[in-house]
């Protein structure tokens, strides 16, 4: 099956579920991620705030926040480019974008070598960390740039596949965590 076909089967699949069982799988999963040993030792963590289609992680990333950790939100700056901007609460977002979701208001975070784990999304993964995005690549650009952090997909169940195509610019996870 090719990637535009996935991603297809992917929105389908989300469709036989209730918002009410999509939540308890986002807090099954942000249980999971909160026990993890490269999230509890994390001092600086990339997260994304979640669109409503994705895992939930707007509870993950106020609570990572209020213990203390430097938690960066992706920016979309282009058609295919993001930055990264420190969140300091969720006063400091804005609807922006071309998808119109909450992002990070304020200046850009470049010291990409003290991010210690990279929180990402995806339409689809593998067990074996391959991922399936959108189709624009703003984490296939970023994560290359990011070479010290252990990169985490998050997925419901029903985005885990056995198989994916992929190419030499698609990025792997380190670890896929689902519900």
């Amino acid at each position: 099956m090719d990637k535009s076909s996935l991603r297809h089967l992917i929105k389908q699949r989300k469709r036989q579920y209730t918002e009410q069982q999509l939540s308890a799988l986002s807090l099954a999963i942000y249980n999971k991620v909160l026990q993890h040993p490269r999230i509890r030792a994390a001092r600086t963590i990339l997260l994304y705030y979640s669109m409503p289609d994705e895992v939930d992680t707007h509870a993950l990333v106020d609570t990572l926040w209020r213990d203390g950790r430097t938690v960066l939100l992706p920016r979309v700056t282009g058609t295919t480019t993001m930055d990264l901007v420190v969140y300091t609460g969720a006063d400091s977002l804005s609807e922006a974008g071309p998808f119109h979701i909450l992002e990070p208001v304020g200046p850009a975070f470049t010291d990409y070598d003290v991010i210690d784990v990279a929180v990402v999304p995806g339409v689809a993964f593998t067990p074996d960390g391959r991922r399936l995005g959108h189709g624009r690549g703003y984490y296939d650009r970023l994560l290359p740039q990011l070479t010290r952090a252990y990169r985490l997909g998050l997925c419901f169940p029903f985005q885990l596949l056995d198989d994916l195509p992929t190419t030499v610019n698609d990025v792997a996870m380190d670890e896929v965590i689902t519900g």
